[in-house]
This record gives C-alpha cells, sequence and structure tokens, in this order.
C-alpha cells in the first residue's frame, strides 16, 4: 500500500498489536501541525492556537462518531496510553459514593487491566474476582456482580477473542448497579464494530494501535463526572484559582468536561494525528478489511497445520500466536523470533504483558505473536510461511 511506502522491500512488520505501522496521512498531519501551527491548545488566542484547538475538538468529534457515541452522552479526554487512562480513572473513582463492593476482571487480561485492578481491590479493602472467558471471547453473565466495577479487554491481545457479549453484559451489569470499563486498545484498528453504540461507563484505548502517533484516550459517561475525586490536577483544567480552593472547568461548563483528565500541556500534534488516523480508517473500505482477515486466515490456516507449531487461536484474527516445543525443536519461541529477525520479519515474543494467564493458567512457554495490518500483503504471507517452514 502507497501509504507505508517507506518500508524497506522484504521488511515484514507483525507487531501492530503493539504499535501499529502509521500511514503517510497521519505522519503528514503530524508534521503539519509542527510546521504550520504549532501552538498550545485552550491557552492562546492567536491564529496558530485558534486552528490547534479547532482540529483537537474536531478529533474529539471524530473519535465519538467513530463509535457511534453520542456526545451528550460521552465526553473524550487525552492522555498518554491505555494503562495510563485506566489507572487515572480508577486513582479518582469515588468509591463509596459510587458504593462499589467488588472488583471483577478476566483471566484472560493485559497488565494494563490485571495489575491496576489488583491495586485498586488492595487499596480499598475490596474483594477481588477474576473470571474465566468463554472461548469466543463472551464473559460470563451468570456471575454476581452487584454493585461492582467490572473492567475488562475489548480483544484479546494474544488471540483475538473478542468480548462477543459485550451489549448484553453491558445491561446485566448495569442492572445490578455495577460499572463497566473497557480496555479497547486492541478493539479500535480492526474490530471497533464491536463497541458501535456501547453503554460501557468508559472506554479506554490507545491511539498507536490504531494507526497514529502515541496516545491515549479515555471516553467517559457524563453521568460519572460526579463520581471522579479529582487529585491529579494542574494546568488548563481549572476556571480559577484562589489561596487554598480552586475551580474545576469540568465542573461548570459541560464542554470542558474532557479536562477532567487533562491536568497540564497536551500532546496536541498528536491529537490533531489522530483525527487523521481516523479519516484513514473510514477510508478503508470492505474489501480492504475482508482482505486483511482472509491473509490472517491464510496464515493461520498454515500455521495451525504445522506439526511443530502449537497455535493459541481457535479461529484466525489479525493477531495470532503459538509457540515451539523445544522438546520438539531443540529451541524455544525467543530464539526462533531472533531467527525470524535475520529473515526481516519483525514478530513480538514472550508473554505479551498476559503473564497471569499464559504463565500461571496455561503454563505456555514463551509464545511467538504475529499480529497484523493493512500493510501486510499476499506477498509477506507468503514469505512468513515459506521463512517458518524453512526454519
Amino acid at each position: 500500500m502507497s501509504d507505508f511506502d517507506y518500508l524497506k522491500s522484504g521488511d515484514i512488520y507483525l507487531d501492530s498489536a503493539c504499535q501499529s505501522l502509521r500511514p503517510r496521512p497521519v505522519i503528514n498531519a503530524l508534521n503539519q501541525y509542527y510546521e504550520t501551527h504549532n501552538s498550545c491548545g485552550e491557552r492562546v488566542k492567536y491564529n496558530w492556537g485558534v486552528e490547534t484547538d479547532r482540529k483537537v475538538e474536531e478529533t474529539r468529534k471524530k473519535v465519538l462518531k467513530f463509535l457511534k457515541l453520542k456526545s451528550k452522552d460521552y465526553f473524550v479526554s487525552f492522555t498518554l496510553n491505555t494503562t495510563y487512562g485506566i489507572n487515572l480513572i480508577l486513582s479518582q473513582l469515588d468509591v463509596e459514593k459510587l458504593g462499589i463492593r467488588k472488583v471483577i476482571t478476566s483471566d484472560i487480561e493485559h497488565n494494563s487491566v490485571f495489575l491496576p485492578t489488583i491495586s485498586f481491590a488492595n487499596n480499598h479493602h475490596l474483594e477481588r474476582k477474576v473470571v474465566k472467558r468463554n472461548p469466543d471471547g463472551s464473559l460470563p453473565e451468570d456471575v454476581d456482580y452487584d454493585h461492582a466495577l467490572v473492567i475488562v479487554n475489548s480483544i484479546c491481545n494474544f488471540d483475538g477473542r473478542r468480548l462477543e457479549n459485550i451489549k448484553s453484559l453491558t445491561k446485566t451489569i448495569h442492572k445490578q448497579h455495577g460499572i463497566l470499563i473497557i480496555d479497547a486498545a486492541q478493539g479500535m484498528a480492526h474490530d471497533s464494530d464491536l463497541l458501535h453504540k456501547t453503554d460501557a461507563d468508559a472506554i479506554c484505548f490507545s491511539a498507536h494501535k490504531m494507526y497514529s502517533a502515541s496516545l491515549g484516550g479515555i471516553i467517559m459517561k457524563r453521568n460519572l463526572i460526579p463520581f471522579i475525586k479529582t487529585s491529579f490536577v494542574g494546568g488548563g483544567m481549572v476556571d480559577d484559582v484562589k489561596k487554598d480552593d480552586f475551580v474545576l472547568s469540568a465542573g461548570t461548563n459541560p464542554d470542558h468536561a474532557h479536562t477532567l483528565f487533562e491536568p497540564g500541556l497536551q500532546a496536541w500534534g498528536e491529537i490533531v494525528a489522530l483525527g487523521a488516523a481516523i479519516d484513514w480508517l473510514n477510508e478503508r473500505s470492505k474489501s480492504e478489511k475482508a482482505e486483511l482477515y482472509a491473509r490472517a486466515e491464510r496464515l493461520f490456516n498454515a500455521l495451525s497445520s504445522h506439526k511443530k507449531l502449537h497455535v493459541l487461536n481457535r479461529t484466525a484474527t489479525p493477531t495470532i500466536s503459538f509457540y515451539v516445543d523445544k522438546k520438539e525443536t531443540g529451541f524455544d519461541s525467543h530464539v526462533l523470533g531472533a531467527a525470524l529477525a535475520d529473515e526481516h520479519i519483525m514478530a513480538r515474543t514472550g508473554y505479551f504483558c498476559a503473564h497471569y494467564y499464559l504463565g500461571h493458567v496455561k503454563h505456555y512457554p514463551p509464545l511467538v505473536r504475529f499480529s497484523l495490518g493493512y500493510h501486510i500483503t499476499d506477498d509477506d504471507i507468503d514469505k512468513i510461511i515459506n521463512s517458518i517452514e524453512k526454519l
């Protein structure tokens, strides 16, 4: 694809689940910010700042429109990444006011969810339950979600399992006076349809996994604002400051709700780039997405049929993980990953920040993960399959 023309011939990048490659329009948008209107947002009146404000506001609207959510119900704040966003929310939730009695997560979570839920439960002396996800990725609904804080991913980062019952799950949790936070880090690029018109209370995502610059985002329901005990504060989020007190902008103006999680100077260029990335994703045709999944299926079938490879996936997704048995091959996945690198095939090895499930529940040896993106071609798939067979 011409939008990735900077890729050297023969290089195959298979680590999109960590961070996707950036297409030319996104790179151009970021460069354009620095070259034509480099300025602080929401602070200045000169023309460069006015242009920055316009594009940043456009990006907030594009994020909501991308998930078919309404601005009257949700607001968008920008931060560093998904992990930071989740921690930022949890560190300021008013547990008593919300009536939270327990914390629930699932067994296939990334450390961005697993670790903060451990810390949150310990800090507030709450019961924490780890629920086993179903083979299709759905979360059981016959669980006691009464006044629970539930945090789970929409897409698993090692085998692409989808939270298929997200709509009914949300209803079940809300009926029992619980709240739901979604880790959408893996879901925004290729599976955003799962999140369309969701009623989740908050969604955290990483722009750098959806073909944009390094950035994180929080999409939160406006009705949760009264339950945030703001403690992470700074410039850009207040209307007035007195000797021993201050007035938060989020509390006085609905249009400034995003400032609740945006202390200090923001990554204005990266926010502008995200707007360009969303435009780029919206331009991807159904046939392009179908081609991506067809390539994933061809790779999945080839890996699954190999006698010396043990594939975790039950179905083909753009994220495929497998391992090699040292007893069978004489080497492990890390060695295979290094050998693939010599073939100019860039793949991730290890446990992919999912130590609990992969290492302690399943007791897998280190794995190899192939995570595809729109830059992958049929020729790339041919080379991957041939290189695996050769190695």
